[in-house]
């Protein structure tokens, strides 16, 4: 990111901030339920001072990097015998379609009733709001591979799974990267789901410590812990799958300069 780019991002915010202040200030809302920013930036120092924050995002990110490698080892496969076969696009693809539009927040009762209050049920219910994205971007990364590719290899003997990876599968990984992406959204979703509904002895989450922040009326926990969900989805993105994401698109001589 350049100087001008770095300039814009933070005059935004810094505008966003100062907005916040003078409603803050303007009294429109009850300081219990809109508290300033310097209020929840001093909520943040103390959880970091006294180790809630590390701990919990600690907790957190571990559940779901568990969970998430479980719906890429299962959700990429899905998605290639998906797009391969179409038995399995008419049974398992119109079967995560429907899925994926479920709200993660509904396997939670589920997971509770099968598994209890344990890290079973958060880790069920990771698996089960990111498995199904990853399977459908995979498929639809897979149809959008040009049919000239595969015309071309066959023309040069390529055949059967030769074909399948060794040209479909390394054409389609851009869109299967992008869907890594959405799955690792959805993850994030589901696990907050999770953490604020499960409260288990084995570890408090970021979704426990928003949880409690509601149970005890303290907004600026609220709103700190938010600010902490954002700061690691931003950080995860742009450290691991924007480059990834563009590097696969350079490599195939998709990817738009701006």
């Amino acid at each position: 990111m350049n100087l001008q780019r770095i300039f814009h991002a933070s005059l935004f915010f810094l505008t966003l901030t100062v907005l916040w202040q003078l409603l803050v200030y303007a009294e429109i809302w009850s300081p219990v339920l809109v508290p300033s920013p310097l209020q929840v930036l001093h909520y943040l120092i103390s959880s970091l001072q006294d180790g809630t924050l590390i701990s919990a995002s600690y907790v957190t990110l571990k559940r779901l990097i568990q969970g998430y490698l479980v719906g890429l080892l299962v959700g990429i496969p899905i998605g290639l015998l998906n797009a391969r076969f179409q038995l399995f696009e008419d049974t398992i693809g119109f079967l995560a379609l429907g899925l994926q539009t479920l709200p993660s927040v509904c396997w939670a009762p589920l997971a509770i009733l099968w598994f209890g209050q344990t890290e079973k049920a958060m880790f069920f219910i990771v698996i089960m709001g990111s498995i199904w994205s990853i399977a459908l971007a995979t498929d639809a990364g897979v149809k959008n591979v040009p049919p000239l590719y595969v015309r071309a290899a066959r023309t040069l003997g390529s055949q059967g799974f030769h074909t399948w990876f060794k040209v479909i599968v390394p054409a389609a990984l851009p869109f299967i990267i992008s869907g890594m992406k959405q799955g690792w959204a959805f993850a994030w979703r589901s696990l907050m789901a999770a953490e604020i509904y499960i409260t288990i002895l084995t570890g408090f989450g970021l979704g426990n410590l928003l949880h409690y922040g509601r149970e005890l009326h303290a907004m600026d926990a609220v709103i700190g812990v938010m600010f902490v969900i954002i700061a690691v989805g931003l950080l995860v993105d742009k450290v691991v799958f924007s480059p990834l994401e563009v590097f696969m698109h350079e490599k195939w001589g998709t990817h738009t300069k701006r």
